[in-house]
């Protein structure tokens, strides 16, 4: 029995342990075995181990072992708090004790208690929990035939006093070791009254067991930590976590350990617990710029300018371009691109670096003054001025002639302007700009206005002709602009003018 209770406890203390009698399990149901020692009229049996012992002795033939009598018990313990629990036990077994062949007994003994546990400790969920034990026990004991008394059996009160430890085994079971000493309220359990060293019988019981937690854990996400000491509820089903249910997670990306795929990188759900680092929708692991937002097509890399060229194979990543240019634009689509097309919104054509001619004389229209008449080199692409028109404005500078002071027109003028409206009408793509020119007699600031109203006055009397107004515009100049001396009479003569200037695109004063 001692070899088979030592063995037992060996091999249980080097079992793994996860969970003991806690506020999730209020019951548990238990078996134990023990022996019994006996200190009363025979003598005293505590503490006298001879576990090694088994002698037999002979009496008249008959048999009589010299070993440490046991037991076998149930036992029911009631959860109450993290201080306290209560048990109640019953058991079965034999007690007396070997002096010599003359000084020996053993009883069959039945008996029954009911002890407060003080878990000294007060801690839940522990692996080991030590506590004390107290209470009041009730002991039947046979007596041997033909004892002093003449009694089948003797019954007392016994107080316990104890201490014992739970272990924790496997998730509803834990081993329980526990000793506990009794004092009884009687001395008959020997049968021999003559025996009276003690006014009462004591008792040691010795014990191990196995107990069983009874009903079912209250564990809402079901992580196997009871929802009393959850500390964090709603758990994910079949994550990895502590003894306090908050999941076990390295990275402290809210994904435990067991189901993360990068435990101790910060991640995501979308990717089992992995990065995205660049938010892009794609793994960091899949994507080639993973620091840099990109698109699947790429593999994560950008492509900036959404011209469909990833950026490290676009010369211009931030401007849409074809593939063509390696992602630089051509915006004119003339086949020619922006970075090397002198006129980039224009379509043109190589031979003017991307510029067009539009009036095809040869001249490209960014230096074409006149890029949509055709013209000549020397005048900038305008075409050139008939000999008979220049000759016919270089009269006009001085034979146009205004009463002194004022913006009317003198009638041996009209015969010249009448030319110049004939000019005009011959020219259809002449358009005309009339200048108006006094000398610095006077206040500059009238002259200013006696100018421009000179040079309307011609405008109106060549509308007044036959020309199209749109194709005329007139500006004075007063006497900002004199081409001679104003010192001398003939200077200031040739001061006082109306120029004419033939344009062929918009008016350029």
């Amino acid at each position: 029995m001692r070899k088979l209770l030592l063995s037992f406890l060996v091999l249980t203390c080097f079992l793994q342990t996860t969970k003991s009698q806690t506020p999730d399990y209020k019951w548990a149901l238990g078996l134990n075995v023990g022996f019994s020692e006996y200190y009363g009229d025979m003598g005293n049996g505590f503490f006298k181990f001879d576990l090694l012992s088994n002698r037999i002795y002979k009496d008249n033939g008959i048999g009589i072992k010299e070993n440490r009598p046991g037991y076998i018990g149930l036992n029911a313990t009631r959860y109450y708090n993290r201080r306290f629990d209560f048990n109640f036990a019953a058991s079965y077994g034999e007690t007396g004790i070997f002096r010599n062949i003359d000084h020996y007994f053993y009883s069959n003994f039945a008996y029954l208690d009911a002890t407060a546990r003080w878990k000294f400790l007060g801690k839940d969920y522990a692996r080991l929990t030590p506590y004390f034990l107290s209470g009041l026990g009730y002991r039947y004991a046979d007596l041997p035939s033909g004892n002093d008394f003449g009694k089948k059996g003797v019954s007392d009160l016994v107080i316990p006093l104890g201490v014992g430890v739970n272990i924790k085994l496997e998730e509803r079971v834990y081993l329980n070791i526990q000793s506990h000493y009794g004092w009884t309220s009687g001395d008959k359990i020997e049968g021999k009254a003559k025996y009276t060293k003690l006014s009462y019988d004591q008792l040691w019981h010795h014990s191990i067991g196995i107990s069983f937690l009874l009903g079912k854990m209250k564990d809402a996400d079901g992580d196997k930590v009871g929802d009393k000491r959850d500390k964090c509820p709603g758990t994910a089903s079949g994550a990895l976590v502590d003894k306090e249910g908050c999941i076990i997670d390295a990275d402290k990306d809210g994904i435990a350990d067991n189901q993360d795929a990068c435990p101790n990188i910060a991640g995501i759900a979308q990717f089992n617990g992995c990065p995205d680092t660049d938010s892009d929708g794609i793994e960091d692991s899949k994507d080639k710029c993973p620091t840099v937002k990109g698109i699947a097509k790429f593999e994560g890399c950008p492509d900036t300018d959404g011209d469909g060229i990833e950026d490290a194979l676009d010369k211009c990543p931030s401007v849409a371009g074809i593939t063509q240019f390696n992602g630089c634009p051509d915006t004119d689509g003339d086949g020619i691109e922006d970075a090397n097309d002198k006129c980039p919104k224009l379509k043109g054509i190589a031979q003017y670096d991307g510029c067009p001619d539009t009036d095809g004389d040869g001249i490209p229209d960014n230096l074409d003054k006149c890029p949509a008449i055709a013209g000549i080199a020397e005048n900038k692409g305008c075409p050139e001025v008939k000999q008979n028109v220049k000759k016919l404005f270089e009269r006009a500078l001085q034979g146009v002639q205004f009463e002194t002071g004022k913006s009317t027109i003198k009638k041996q003028s009209f015969p010249i302007l009448d030319g110049v409206a004939k000019a005009m009408i011959e020219n259809p793509t002449y358009r005309l700009f009339i200048g108006g020119h006094t000398d610095n007699v006077g206040n500059a600031d009238k002259n200013l206005q006696l100018s421009k109203d000179r040079a309307a006055a011609v405008r109106k009397y060549l509308i007044s002709k036959g020309v199209e107004d749109s194709r005329m515009a007139s500006e004075g100049y007063g006497d900002t602009a004199p081409v001679a001396d104003n010192k001398t009479t003939d200077g200031k003569a040739k001061n006082r003018r109306v120029e004419f200037k033939v344009q062929f695109e918009d008016f350029v004063k």
